[in-house]
């Protein structure tokens, strides 16, 4: 069971993982390091706002924003702007916004978008002025002249032609999956975990309350799921008996704060930042749900859980594919590191 389990979940991930790649080793070889520089690596609250915008609509997942977001701060963004990405993109999506719409009525289809750029916003800004963000914008100056810009870069870019510009988004590809492959099984692995030995009746025991949104962020933590996926299992807990407000902070917080993510975060931005992520988007969530399950019982409004069957497409040649190569490169990335390890030891 715990197999099938883990099986299932990289099905299901591994098309948004591939896709999470290609948009971030596009983002590293076509996104020039000066408009980086200009439009997301400072600390100015217009430009975490900006992030979580650009963020938003965008149909990534938890698990295909992570190498996305990477992609976006080896590229030049600040800190508190690759958070609010980071948030923003996994919370919310315009097929999830599609989705929570017709579960879920227009009432969350509205609350949920304006919740998850607020939280992504309110994270961005904890993070704050960073001292080693201060050198980032030099830093990506001297990746940039040696690269995509300058004086410097200009003979080579005269030079390369398509299959230079090919086997370098190939090596940013592979590169992006090695950095991160290991926090994405562990992920994996902890939610397949979650599903096997957690029982149903753990999340529609605890009824209303703080308490009830506390048990959703303690159990959306672990979880490895999408905002599109989370959506079915909150209106499933509502029609259980939660209130909306508590699956409101379960939907915001089961994309943005499974284990994958936190650890890479930590890895990338440091512990500062897991910190003032963890806390914008926990105190967002909880007043958010608390906020609406007020507005509910003020104004009466509406949220009508709807049943909705959720259609597998594993036999696709999409997911098939996708998770064949995922599979591939991640299999060659532990095997390099494993001999690397090896001859580190040997030595």
């Amino acid at each position: 069971m715990l197999l099938n389990n883990f099986i299932d979940l990289f099905l299901s991930a591994a098309p948004w993982l591939f896709l999470g790649f290609v948009i971030a080793a596009s983002l590293k070889l076509g996104l020039p390091s000066r408009w980086l520089a200009k439009h997301l690596g400072n600390n100015k609250a217009s430009t975490t706002v900006k992030a979580a915008l650009i963020g938003a609509p965008l149909p990534l997942c938890s698990c295909g924003v992570i190498p996305a977001a990477m992609g976006l701060r080896r590229a030049g963004a600040s800190k508190s702007a690759t958070t609010s990405f980071l948030i923003a993109t996994p919370e919310t999506g315009v097929d999830s916004v599609a989705v929570s719409y017709a579960l879920l009525g227009p009432v969350m289809a509205v609350v949920r978008p304006v919740a998850a750029v607020a939280s992504a916003i309110v994270a961005g800004l904890l993070v704050g002025k960073d001292e080693s963000d201060a050198a980032k914008p030099a830093a990506a100056k001297t990746c940039c002249s040696k690269s995509a810009c300058g004086s410097e870069a200009e003979p080579q870019t005269k030079h390369s032609g398509i299959a230079s510009k090919a086997k370098q988004w190939s090596n940013s590809f592979v590169e992006l999956v090695a950095d991160s492959y290991l926090w994405l099984l562990l992920g994996l692995v902890f939610a397949a975990l979650i599903q096997t030995y957690l029982p149903e009746s753990f999340m529609t025991r605890w009824g209303q309350g703080w308490i009830t949104m506390v048990v959703m962020v303690l159990v959306g933590i672990p979880m490895y799921i999408c905002a599109t996926a989370s959506t079915p299992i909150a209106a499933g807990l509502i029609i259980a008996g939660i209130s909306p407000g508590a699956a409101l902070v379960f939907m915001l917080a089961g994309p943005a704060t499974n284990i994958a993510t936190l650890m890479l975060v930590r890895q990338e931005m440091g512990m500062r930042a897991l910190v003032a992520y963890l806390v914008g988007v926990i105190a967002s969530a909880m007043a958010f749900g608390w906020g609406l399950d007020w507005a509910i019982s003020q104004w009466q409004w509406q949220v009508n859980p709807v049943e909705w069957q959720e259609h597998h497409l594993v036999n696709s040649w999409w997911v098939v594919s996708s998770s064949v190569v995922i599979a591939a490169l991640m299999l060659l990335a532990g095997v390099k590191d494993a001999r690397q390890r090896w001859f580190s030891a040997a030595a």
